[in-house]
């Protein structure tokens, strides 16, 4: 019952998108309201993942968890949305709701890490949501701080504030 951790193809999107969504609705149900978490359906998040890797295939990197042969997490990674060339931007890690606290999230975090310091980059960055205390208790167990940034996103009909953290390479 070991993790392994492999590239994404495009076979896996529909699978990653259905994760995301589950993820999604798990993690962020004690603090946004049902409505906001509605939308997107697991298979229109699935035809995101696949409309978001064709725009963005070359410079972004998908990398999914699978325990046992199924897909249990995923990570996404490229440059920083602050235009940094020296910063990578974590963009997600979602996990299957079960896999919480079984390293999988760990393991998908120090993978993306490695996979920024290949790049060539020497600071990472990422957007958390502020209520989502878990998420930031796992950031910052990892050694990820605070920027100061703060920006807010619409997730379903809620505008939702996202906190910004950073750390070196």
């Amino acid at each position: 019952m070991t993790i392994s951790l492999r590239s994404a193809t495009e076979a896996d999107l529909m699978a990653v998108g259905a994760l995301h969504q589950r993820s999604r609705v798990a993690a962020y149900s004690s603090f946004l309201p049902p409505e906001a978490l509605a939308d997107p359906t697991p298979e229109a998040m699935g035809r995101y993942w696949v409309e978001r890797l064709t725009w963005e295939g070359t410079d972004h990197r998908m990398t999914v968890a699978e325990r046992d042969g199924r897909l249990v997490g995923f990570s996404y990674l490229g440059p920083d949305d602050e235009g940094d060339p020296a910063t990578g931007l974590l963009n997600a890690i979602h996990l299957e709701p079960s896999e919480r606290g079984r390293g999988t999230g760990r393991a998908l975090m120090v993978d993306a890490l490695d996979a920024m310091r290949a790049r060539g980059w020497t600071r990472a960055a990422l957007w958390v949501l502020r209520d989502n205390a878990h998420a930031r208790r796992f950031y910052e167990r990892g050694g990820w701080v605070l920027t100061g940034l703060q920006r807010d996103e619409h997730i379903g009909s809620a505008l939702v504030p996202q906190l910004r953290y950073g750390r070196e390479l």
